[in-house]
């Protein structure tokens, strides 16, 4: 099996796994794109989706054994059902997925995600709508921004934050959802031709990273500042982001 021998590739794609592990195991799971957005620069950002999905269900293993005391149930049966249809929206939208569109997409939500970081939340959901449409409306976004490029994350925090859950089981919950959402996503992942074996090859090889990155992510969870941690990885997902949005709109000029 043939990997990706561009060394750039890797420098890009070693500290996007590492940071997206600690993410995922201490902190919510919100930069579970940042190693799809730097892959992006250097290689298609859908086979950057293919590569990262089985490193992100390696990760997901271990987080659901160290958090499966914390979960709410309650929560995650009321988000799972509309994330699936957010996938299912997602596989069959598919082949209007272009390289342009998709760079832009996860330019786009990076640098909105970013940006409303610095602005404290001021950019969370302007609408006042019943719970249970503000939960099927998030939940969805979240699995159709998941399967095209593991940006689940800023859509239901979007959600979530306003409820001031404890951070132990806002971790938890999420890390339990998006379990369930990445195995969901590795049907249509494979019906689709993302899981090549030149992106399984480099999957592999990146592989080791991931229970590095989670256990570092599960010490860290009381012993570092999260908004530093935080404040560190926007800027790198800003960066970024206003990057892919020139590579993606450079493309429809």
């Amino acid at each position: 099996m043939q990997i990706i021998d561009n060394p750039w590739f890797y420098v890009a794609a070693v500290p996007g796994i590492l940071l997206t592990g600690i993410s995922k195991g201490g902190f919510a799971g919100g930069l579970s794109f940042l190693a799809v957005t730097l892959m992006a620069l250097v290689i298609p950002p859908v086979q950057a989706a293919g590569i990262v999905l089985p490193i992100l269900c390696l990760m997901d293993l271990f987080g659901f054994w160290s958090w499966r005391q914390h979960w709410d149930l309650r929560l995650f049966r009321k988000l799972l059902p509309w994330a699936i249809v957010g996938i299912i929206i997602g596989t069959l939208l598919f082949q209007q997925l272009n390289d342009a569109v998709v760079k832009t997409m996860i330019g786009l939500l990076a640098f909105l995600f970013a940006l409303n970081y610095y602005l404290k939340g001021r950019l969370s959901s302007p609408w006042h709508l019943p719970e249970r449409i503000s939960a099927a409306l998030w939940s969805s976004l979240s699995g159709f921004t998941s399967f095209v490029s593991h940006a689940g994350g800023p859509p239901i925090m979007i959600y979530l934050l306003p409820k001031k859950l404890d951070k132990t089981t806002l971790v938890a919950t999420l890390t339990l959802l998006f379990t369930v959402i990445n195995y969901v996503k590795l049907i249509p992942y494979t019906l689709l031709g993302q899981l090549s074996l030149t992106n399984l090859a480099t999957a592999l090889v990146l592989a080791p990273l991931a229970p590095i990155g989670v256990k570092l992510g599960i010490w860290l969870h009381d012993r570092i500042d999260a908004a530093l941690f935080y404040r560190l990885s926007y800027a790198f997902i800003f960066i970024t982001g206003l990057k892919l949005c020139w590579d993606g709109f450079s493309k429809w000029i």
